[in-house]
């Protein structure tokens, strides 16, 4: 049985991009050769296999195999890009409390028998019966959370959630690692005072930064083709996703897409963004 981490992708609120990161991040750990699985806990309306892309392929999911209709391999989907990363989609018909501690345990294990080295659980948002579930297991938590006072605020209430609900926490054991993910960052309208620094951010929440992702319309293209943003070449967004990963698993990165970047002289006198 592989010693698989288990990392749970939450957020206090909806639409900070925590699906987005679930997406890029187990993508990110696959493309690097780890056996990755993500696993979609938001029980009644599935998002991850449409940005993944398998959307089609969807035969079982994850309540199937929790409640014995189907084995984990039926339910389980390869991911058309990388061979490393499976998905295990969520149901979209169930009620919400299909999802038991028990249950979820169980898949864990299996996956972790079937060799994965990484199990990545995209929460829904918030603190409802699918997160509590989703932050259960956590070994590391990615907090993802916007530039603004409201999602800084829901973010501490999750902390305080996964430091207290986790089965870490319940069994004395070591805390649920942390790691606090910047999402929809744009430093120009940090300058005009629009939006928090991520060093407002850090302080509020005094949880280690693992990266900044940049305010981009990229994002959105990308979920409408059903590909994650970190295979968007050449992008700032895939970058900073690929920076994530890399610092996720131990390298040294310089935070980047912090600052505004200076404008050279032609792009001065010619116009341009």
């Amino acid at each position: 049985m592989s010693n698989a981490k288990i990392i749970v992708v939450t957020s206090g609120k909806g639409g900070v991009g925590k699906t987005t990161t679930s997406a890029s991040f187990a993508t990110g750990l696959a493309m690097r050769g780890h056996k990755t699985a993500v696993i979609d806990f938001d029980v009644g309306l599935r998002n991850l296999d449409l940005i993944l892309g398998c959307e089609r392929r969807v035969v079982y999911d994850f309540v199937n195999v929790i409640q014995g209709e189907a084995t984990l391999n039926q339910a389980l989907i390869r991911d058309k890009r990388c061979e490393n990363l499976h998905i295990l989609p969520a149901s979209q018909t169930r009620d919400k409390d299909a999802l038991t501690e028990e249950g979820v345990e169980r898949v864990i294990d299996e996956l972790r028998a079937m060799g994965f080295e990484y199990i990545v659980c995209d929460s829904p948002a918030g603190i409802e019966h699918g997160a509590l579930m989703a932050l259960t297991f956590a070994d590391d938590a990615v907090i993802v959370t916007n530039p603004e006072v409201s999602s800084v605020r829901d973010s501490d209430r999750i902390l305080g959630i996964l430091q207290a609900r986790s089965r870490r926490a319940r069994e004395g054991r070591e805390p649920v690692k942390e790691h606090l993910l910047i999402t929809r960052y744009s430093p120009r309208r940090v300058d005009e005072g629009e939006m928090l620094s991520h060093g407002d951010v850090h302080d509020l929440l005094r949880v280690p930064l693992i990266g900044i992702i940049p305010e981009s319309e990229v994002v959105l293209q990308a979920s409408n083709q059903g590909t994650p943003a970190i295979h968007m070449k050449g992008e700032p967004v895939a970058e900073a996703y690929a920076d994530v990963v890399a610092r996720f698993l131990g390298e040294e990165r310089p935070l980047r897409f912090a600052t505004v970047e200076k404008r050279g002289l032609l792009q001065r006198l010619f116009g341009g963004k």
